[in-house]
């Protein structure tokens, strides 16, 4: 009971934290919402129209927005309202506003090819008109009527596509924020072991019928529980909110228990050699975001050269990017991810081994 206690103690002081809510909960989801819109999210692009759309109206994936004059169309381009502006009248030649990014890029494709095919189709309805001597919407309508055979078109794939067809930038992101944050959060949560420690609250609880395996147990098991409590928050929030699918569920919930551990024997062995609570900040930090990318979190290991996937893959991060990619990407299940696994576990047994061998002498001495 003691062990629970103690371990309950360290995600009350964990939840209590304002500050640790933050990067606990608001943080990660809102890491996976920028990098799912910046890598290709499921937003529809906006097209604000002053005049008539005509055949844009009728796109797939395209969300045409009407504007009474082109000082408004401006002002919601500008401000990231819609990502392209285009000003049609009968007197003048179409113009387009568009945004200096990836959508507004695609847009103005998008836009030049319809645009292109209407003047293509009013250009012929012209020659037929004033070779028939029909009116123009008795040419423009011909025009239409008439099937033209389409051009046969077979196209082969070489290789494989490094991302599977309906997989979203919610998708990438999710999974790397859900390593970063859960390892960062467990190494900066020891902190509050740093505390307790420098307090002299563990050598209080020595004084009572305590053991040290049980205080060392319950601040593992503290460690632990807050990087489980980091890992369900990414998955869960990410499932609901952007429809992140994070593969077999067995597979994935054993991940996420495998790598919670691993951050939780970090946060041990980080709590029990910092002597202040500035050192334990610093360094987890510094750990944190260092151990990521070189682990994957920051570019997918897939992109590496050989030499950095040595070095990621000598990290638990880029064991468990991989694993995460074999299950979301590849469609792998537990027998997948059981070298992963066992890898992860040997991380976890190693740390937590240091860490209770180095707090048993700090509390002890």
């Amino acid at each position: 009971m003691k062990i629970w206690a103690i371990g309950w103690i360290n995600v009350r002081r964990a939840l209590r934290d304002r500050t640790g809510l933050f990067f606990l909960v608001a943080l990660p989801l809102m890491l996976v919402f920028i990098i799912g819109i910046a890598f290709g999210g499921t937003s529809t692009p906006v097209l604000g129209v002053v005049g008539q759309a005509g055949a844009l109206s009728a796109e797939p994936g395209l969300r045409v927005r009407d504007f009474t004059n082109e000082a408004d169309l401006r002002t919601a381009v500008e401000h990231g309202e819609v990502s392209a502006g285009l000003i049609r009248s009968a007197q003048e030649t179409p113009r387009l506003l568009v945004r200096a990014d990836r959508t507004g890029q695609q847009l103005q494709m998008l836009v030049t090819t319809v645009l292109t095919s209407e003047a293509n189709r009013l250009a012929v309805g012209e020659f037929v008109s004033s070779r028939t001597g029909l009116d123009r919407g008795s040419a423009l309508s011909l025009v239409d009527s008439t099937r033209v055979e389409p051009i046969e078109v077979s196209t082969t794939t070489a290789g494989a596509a490094l991302f599977p067809e309906g997989y979203s930038g919610f998708d990438l992101g999710a999974a790397s924020q859900l390593i970063v944050f859960t390892f960062l959060n467990a190494l900066t949560a020891a902190a509050a072991l740093v505390e307790t420690r420098t307090l002299g609250v563990t050598r209080r609880m020595l004084a009572t019928p305590t053991p040290p395996r049980t205080i060392i147990a319950g601040e593992a098991l503290g460690r632990v529980a807050i990087a489980l409590l980091q890992g369900l928050i990414v998955v869960a929030g990410s499932a609901l909110l952007f429809g992140v699918q994070w593969g077999d569920p067995l597979a994935s919930a054993a991940l996420v228990c495998a790598f919670a551990l691993v951050s939780g024997g970090a946060g041990l062995l980080l709590g029990a050699m910092c002597r202040t609570q500035q050192q334990s900040a610093g360094a987890g930090i510094l750990l944190g975001l260092g151990l990521a990318a070189f682990g994957g979190c920051m570019v997918p290991i897939e992109f590496f050269s050989p030499a950095l996937r040595t070095v990621a893959f000598a990290t638990p991060h880029g064991w468990a990017n991989d694993a995460f990619a074999a299950l979301t990407r590849r469609g792998g299940d537990v027998l997948t991810v059981l070298p992963h696994l066992g890898v992860l576990l040997g991380f976890a047994i190693v740390l937590f081994t240091l860490g209770a061998w180095r707090l048993r002498r700090a509390v002890t001495t």
